[in-house]
């Protein structure tokens, strides 16, 4: 008892005061007393897991509510973020530069579309600067970007600024601005190789070595055309060159119809898929002045007689899931879905033998 009472009186860890022996009480009143509360204890720490679980999941709930809307509001033409470049804020006019930088393919295709899209709605836009940096890309996107800046030049005006780079599909989108707008290539800017490529690699003696043999089962001659692993046959060669002289064929019209000073035998004669100097370039009639961004902005502003004004640029800012992991999410894709879609042929606008490494 005397060993009980002085542990009591000295405050042993796990005992409180008002559990020491009183008269009347036995030992094992005691230690009923400390196993009830010890199991209180226990049974207290399930509870506040759960309590921190469940706050847990309400944020994640929340979290993912965010990201959501935010999905949906960056896929809104009316929320594209911006920023600002020069010029006053506070001013109700602006102009607008859409950057056309990398290959023309999705998705960068549907991010400029909507850009365009966002520059012909909004009222406070009153002028458009197209900065080129791209080596083109796939012929369908190139058109279908070149028809929608053909709309947004029948209510804006629209000049171009290219920068290191503005060669086949990048020069075909330029023409979409209508013989109004002008044209500004930088001092050391590359632009031109006006033609049409469908890539296709033979690699028979690769597999004659290997002893590969390729037979597909098919319908017809032309199912298994540009197989890599025999030689094309005269049919295919004729079939694919007149897929080629269409899309060739529209190149040539869309600059006869938008370069005042370039008739369509001219445009033939600089279409051997040549890269021209900007200097060689404003020579031939394909710019109509060496400069920069800038100097394409202010010409515009002038043009338009705006006295104060802002000048923005559209931007793609990514969403919280992509601060965290650091990238922007895309579908995941297994190497034979990326083989597959190498396969595939396309005809493309491009300054490049080799258009299966996308520029960006």
């Amino acid at each position: 008892m005397k060993s009980a009472d002085s542990s009591a009186a000295g405050g042993s860890p796990g005992r409180n005061s008002d559990a020491t022996l009183q008269p009347g009480q036995s030992a094992e009143l005691v230690k009923d007393t400390f196993v009830i509360r010890i199991e209180a204890a226990a049974a207290a720490r399930p509870n506040r897991l759960n309590r921190w679980l469940a706050a847990l999941m309400i944020a994640s709930l929340l979290m993912n509510f965010v990201l959501v809307a935010q999905r949906q509001l960056a896929n809104s033409p009316e929320s594209l973020p911006e920023k600002r470049i020069s010029g006053d804020a506070r001013a109700s006019d602006r102009i607008a530069v859409i950057n056309f930088t990398g290959t023309i393919s999705p998705p960068f295709t549907e991010r400029w579309l909507r850009q365009i899209k966002q520059a012909a709605k909004d009222t406070t836009v009153r002028g458009v600067v197209l900065a080129i940096d791209s080596p083109g890309g796939l012929v369908a996107d190139s058109h279908q970007l070149y028809t929608e800046l053909q709309k947004l030049a029948e209510v804006k005006p629209i000049h171009v600024a290219m920068k290191r780079l503005a060669a086949s599909g990048g020069y075909y989108i330029a023409m979409g601005i209508g013989q109004k707008g002008r044209i500004y290539a930088e001092p050391t800017t590359w632009t031109g190789s006006i033609g049409v490529i469908i890539p296709r690699y033979n690699a028979t003696e690769l597999a004659k070595n290997l002893g590969v043999k390729v037979e597909p089962l098919m319908t017809g001659s032309l199912k298994d055309t540009l197989n890599p692993f025999r030689d094309m046959t005269e049919p295919e060669r004729e079939v694919w060159n007149a897929i080629l002289k269409d899309s060739f064929d529209r190149f040539v019209s869309v600059i006869s119809e938008n370069r005042s000073q370039l008739d369509e035998e001219a445009v033939r004669k600089l279409a051997t898929g040549q890269i021209y100097t900007s200097r060689q370039a404003l020579e031939n009639h394909m710019v109509d002045e060496i400069g920069y961004v800038e100097d394409a902005t202010k010409a515009l502003a002038s043009e338009l007689s705006l006295t104060r004004h802002e000048v923005f640029e559209y931007r793609d800012t990514p969403g919280l899931i992509d601060l965290f992991l650091g990238a922007e999410t895309r579908p995941a894709t297994s190497v034979a879905d990326q083989l597959l879609d190498a396969a595939v042929p396309r005809a493309m606008y491009y300054c490049s033998w080799n258009p299966w490494v996308p520029v960006r």
